[in-house]
């Protein structure tokens, strides 16, 4: 009796096991799907050893005790695992267990890196905040041509291409960025901004780009756009005319008696009467803001006129 005891509660201790095991494994679907699969295969199975029971055939006779286990065993075995693997497409289950969106039918959010953009380096800065979510996307085509920038006998245009390689190659090393080198080209399209235009349509991708020109051409086919110019243009803090500040004036503008200044995130502001204050830091007070496709720019007069 102790023997039968200790053995019945070792047999209930594995079975706990299993089910805690299986309950975090596998979703309650698959679960069901499973125990309905193993029944209908032990039927089928329980049909097939009826076809063999009608046999009078020597060897079957001989090897039955054998024969009828592996044929349960075969049929349930193996449609639990039809069962299991196309738990999906098993209707009926609905009605039990609503199908779950798999993570194959949720559209990754891609997000396609154009020269631009990586050249201008606050992508990675955008990254590290947390803001971008998805797959960084950065197409062979791009990188080829951001070699030849890198390449270029221009000291400016190889720094730059530099600098761009060194933006990517940092970005590759963080850990919370997901980085996606695409090999998808078109062979038939020459220009760069086209093949950008034509790889997101094909990943369902959104555009990111600093490149006013790709902007456009990417909303007319119908491509979303993320422009870094527009992202730091709205977080740029909202003036109001009447409003004061202080500015150091840098250069003249554009009229004669007028004087450029730029604040810390780099909006211009333009000061009347302000030609000679030039390298004076001066106190201004809003007349007027003008918002445009390059920038915000404020408008101003000193205040002590």
């Amino acid at each position: 009796m102790l023997i039968a005891g200790v053995a019945a509660a070792i047999l209930s201790l594995a079975v706990i096991i299993v089910i805690e095991f299986m309950s975090h494994s596998f979703q309650p679907r698959q679960i069901l799907a499973a125990i309905f699969g193993l029944l209908f295969g032990l039927g089928i199975g329980h049909l097939l050893v009826s076809g063999v029971d009608s046999f009078s055939i020597e060897i079957m006779q001989r090897y039955y005790a054998i024969i009828k286990p592996l044929i349960y065993h075969i049929s349930g075995f193996a449609a639990m695992m039809f069962f299991l693997i196309n738990n999906e497409d098993i209707t009926f289950l609905d009605k039990i267990v609503p199908v779950k969106e798999s993570d194959a039918d949720v559209q990754i959010p891609y997000k396609i890196l154009d020269t631009s953009v990586i050249i201008d380096g606050r992508i990675a800065d955008i990254c590290d905040t947390g803001f971008l979510e998805g797959i960084l996307v950065i197409p062979n085509f791009v990188l080829n041509e951001l070699q030849m920038i890198a390449d270029s006998a221009d000291s400016i245009k190889r720094n730059r291409g530099r600098r761009g390689l060194d933006i990517l190659n940092k970005m590759q090393k963080d850990q919370s960025i997901m980085v996606k080198i695409s090999d998808i080209d078109f062979k038939d399209i020459p220009e760069v901004d086209s093949k950008l235009v034509q790889l997101a349509k094909v990943m369902k991708a959104k555009v990111i780009t600093n490149d006013f020109n790709l902007n456009k051409v990417a909303e007319f086919h119908g491509v979303d756009v993320l422009n870094i110019n527009e992202l730091s243009n709205s977080l740029k803090p909202i003036v109001l005319p009447g409003e004061e500040m202080r500015v150091l004036l840098l250069k003249e503008g554009k009229d004669s008696n007028q004087a450029i200044g730029y604040l810390d995130d780099g909006t211009m502001v333009v000061v009347e009467n302000g030609r000679k204050r030039i390298n004076d830091e001066v106190e201004v007070t809003v007349t007027s803001v003008l918002q445009t496709t390059a920038g915000r720019m404020i408008f101003t007069r000193l205040k002590e006129d």
